[in-house]
């Protein structure tokens, strides 16, 4: 007994200290041309500050494609893949308080995949990942006006009548059948 009390103090101590990154989504569904937000949590001490994170996130895809690439809290945009360049943004807000949220907008089927983020920081590194799919928007075929078949002056109507109405009907441009 006396050999377990250190080692579950070990243990303790290491569990405490993990670096954690969650998604709060592992997968999306999305329509083309739509925007969404893809979400990370990650563990934090009081002290963070903005520039003791560094992160890279990644879609891998047919290869990978850098959505954001920060380095000590400064965003470093000319690592950002040109298919994203003006599409993605995050929130620097709350990226102190565990939480990295990427907006992506205008999505491409393109854009199907998985998403990695790597978190690193001066107490841990990790990543978290999520799966992305993007389907293509349906298009509706503009509504022709329908042609008609016959035109406006050959259209008649025909209705039963007696030889008293008949004179009466083709005065309005109606037609009579089968007289009684």
């Amino acid at each position: 007994m006396i050999f377990l009390t250190p080692l579950l103090l070990f243990l303790a101590s290491c569990v405490s200290g993990t670096f954690v990154v969650n998604v709060t989504q592992a997968s999306y569904q999305a329509e083309e041309n739509q925007n969404i937000t893809l979400e990370w949590t990650f563990s934090t001490r009081r002290d963070t500050s903005l520039n003791s994170i560094s992160i890279v996130c990644d879609l891998v895809s047919v290869r990978p494609y850098n959505l954001l690439h920060l380095y000590k809290g400064i965003e470093l945009p000319e690592s950002q893949d040109p298919e994203f360049a003006g599409r993605v943004q995050w929130d620097k807000d709350v990226l102190t308080e565990g939480r990295l949220t990427l907006h992506v907008s205008r999505l491409r089927t393109s854009d199907s995949g998985f998403y990695i983020c790597k978190v690193f920081t001066d107490y841990g590194r990790n990543n978290g990942r999520c799966c992305l799919n993007v389907t293509a928007a349906e298009e509706l075929e503009p509504q022709r006006p329908r042609e008609s078949t016959t035109r406006e002056s050959e259209k008649t109507l025909a209705y039963r009548c007696d030889n008293n109405s008949d004179s009466l009907y083709r005065q309005h441009g109606l037609h009579c059948f089968n007289k009684i």
